[in-house]
């Protein structure tokens, strides 16, 4: 669902003045308006919408999460409904069609909305459904990427890093626009969120933000040609696996050649379906594998 003029719902808690708007003729040219609602272009315009929707669904019976202010729940006995908010577009999802209808007559009660139909698309993520569950990908994102980078006519790589590569010992000269270095990557992470397999190599790319070296590019265009191999590859979240939640861990000992800190890596599975990833720099130096393997085990009992 999207919002009509979201920001004009919200209600301002100071009193703000504008001058009058063009081709308004007023007897005293030194009157101002005061305005009742928050406008696009005032920086408290967004607080004082969030603000409003907040309080339109904790009236309805929702709860905002801790771990994300943009989730709220709702849990009635059987019945649970959730709604991911990203400014005025509204992810709607439940387990009873009754209680989701129910729930949009009361959102046009309190704003204009206008009801986008079943969620295909939403901030470059691709949402396909079939009888065996829900493919989740990042196609379209994944072409501009490569067409960003001019690279539709490359040779694609079959894997996303070269074997040994040890990218903390580069040498050469500095990149000349480290802008574009800083954009690629930074991209790369957003594709992580369906790209588990990118998780290793996009880690070590982001470590060299500051001063990205000539190498350093040429990794982030590897990376690039093997997504030119498998543009469509994603997350498949099945129906009909079971309700278990199991995790694999691992870690790579000392695989920081300049700290000596070791790398944890885990995933978590819910039945079929991968659910959260992660590959992370370890905080300290462990001093044997098996000190680096428990760090990596506590991190994934952490996530479970």
């Amino acid at each position: 669902m999207d919002v009509h003029n979201a920001f004009l719902h919200g209600d301002l808690e100071e009193e703000i003045y504008m001058q009058l708007p063009p081709g308004f003729k007023a007897d005293d040219p030194s009157k101002v308006c005061r305005l009742r609602k928050s406008l696009y272009g005032l920086k408290q315009s967004p607080r004082c919408w969030f603000s409003k929707l907040s309080k339109t669904l904790l009236a309805f019976g929702f709860k905002q999460s801790y771990e994300d202010y943009s989730l709220f729940s709702l849990i009635e006995g059987n019945i649970c409904l959730h709604i991911l908010v990203y400014v005025d577009d509204f992810i709607i999802a439940g387990n009873d069609i009754s209680t989701i209808h129910r729930f949009k007559k009361y959102l046009h009660k309190c704003f204009k909305m206008k009801v986008l139909g079943k969620l295909k698309y939403f901030l470059g993520l691709e949402v396909a459904r079939g009888p065996e569950g829900m493919f989740v990908s990042q196609r379209k994102y994944t072409l501009d990427i490569i067409a960003e980078c001019g690279l539709f006519g490359a040779k694609p790589s079959p894997v996303p890093t070269e074997l040994n590569q040890k990218l903390a010992l580069a040498k050469g000269p500095l990149l000349t626009d480290p802008g574009k270095y800083r954009r690629l990557v930074g991209r790369l992470i957003y594709l992580t969120f369906t790209r588990p397999e990118l998780n290793y190599i996009v880690h070590l790319l982001s470590q060299f933000m500051q001063k990205p070296l000539e190498e350093h590019w040429v990794a982030a265009l590897h990376v690039v040609r093997y997504l030119k191999g498998c543009p469509d590859q994603g997350i498949m979240l099945s129906s009909t696996a079971d309700l278990t939640l199991t995790a694999y861990c691992n870690s790579d000992w000392s695989a920081c050649l300049l700290t000596r800190r070791s790398l944890s890596a885990y995933i978590v599975q819910l039945g079929d379906s991968l659910v959260s990833w992660k590959t992370k720099k370890q905080k300290t130096v462990s001093r044997s594998s098996a000190e680096a393997e428990f760090r990596s085990m506590a991190d994934a009992t952490c996530e479970l």
